[in-house]
């Protein structure tokens, strides 16, 4: 017999000037738990279409695509920070009409969901983190060097124009992979069409340097995990080139009860490790959501 498919909506919220593009799947019970999905660079919410459709016939599952990426508008003129990011995720959360959903947080989506989760720690039922760092052990040379970069740094643009290239994003999905040929070329070359578009890459040229902001918040992020400890769901791609294995297993310093998952896999988890993340998840979202 084969498997429920989920049935996904694909839509647009007007959120402060930006048209913030979105999935949303509809579950078959209208108390379902709601996991909202915040995708990580230099991809978009595309990349939780299969989870999307593994997940979404028993939970709603919502995946925005962040201003600077994916089908998401921003107007001229916008400020491309953290700050404002989180800004924008939290108007797309009230606009939704939201009040208390599980998170998942990846990658840049880390440090825009931990900005959201500070200012609404009522609305954070649980956290699923996947390779998603607050943690100065859990950032690599690689990423060190990009954190690093400032506007004044001698050649800053060509090191992230490094990166942005179909090489450099084609990379982040293999590298610590044990068998490339598992991962489709479609998430590289979608996420690659995307930072071609125009302005996208000093959309990201700007995130880039302003990372370290992150950098810095990363012990108020700390303080807020051991104050409010929501139920937390680690799975973690243990050779990621960016955010290595360290950054995952210190999350249980602050959240000693955290469920701790480490996969024989790179960057984008979901890539390989598809169904055992998924029943991860589930299981997860059912205990969580009580």
């Amino acid at each position: 017999m084969l498997a429920p498919t989920a049935r996904t909506v694909h839509r647009h919220l007007d959120v402060d000037g930006v048209r913030v593009f979105y999935r949303e799947s509809l579950p078959d019970r209208p108390d379902a738990p709601v996991l909202l999905l915040l995708h990580g660079f230099p991809s978009g919410s595309h990349q939780f279409r299969a989870l999307i459709d593994t997940l979404g016939s028993q939970y709603r599952l919502i995946a925005p695509d962040h201003a600077g990426f994916g089908h998401t508008e921003a107007p001229d003129g916008f400020t491309y920070t953290f700050d404002r990011l989180a800004d924008i995720t939290e108007g797309f959360v009230q606009g939704l009409g939201l009040d208390r959903f599980v998170m998942y947080v990846f990658d840049f989506g880390a440090p825009i969901g931990f900005r959201v989760a500070e200012r609404h720690p009522e609305w954070i039922a649980g956290l699923v983190v996947q390779n998603g760092n607050a943690y100065e052990e859990g950032l690599s040379d690689m990423a060190l060097t990009l954190i690093g970069l400032t506007p004044e740094t001698p050649g800053a643009d060509d090191t992230i124009d490094g990166v942005l290239t179909l090489d450099g994003t084609r990379s982040q999905y293999e590298t610590g992979v044990a068998d490339p040929g598992l991962i489709a070329p479609d998430g590289w070359t979608l996420d690659q069409h995307f930072l071609d578009l125009p302005g996208r890459k000093q959309a990201q040229r700007s995130l880039i340097l302003d990372y370290r902001s992150n950098f810095e918040r990363y012990p108020d992020w700390q303080a807020w995990l051991r104050r409010h400890t929501p139920p937390t769901l680690i799975t973690w791609g243990r050779n990621d080139p960016f955010f290595t294995e360290p950054g995952a297993r210190a999350y249980l310093r602050d959240l000693p009860d955290a469920e701790l998952h480490l996969l024989d896999t790179g960057h984008f988890a979901l890539e390989t490790h598809l169904s055992q993340v998924a029943a991860l998840i589930a299981d997860f979202l059912d205990r969580a959501w009580k």
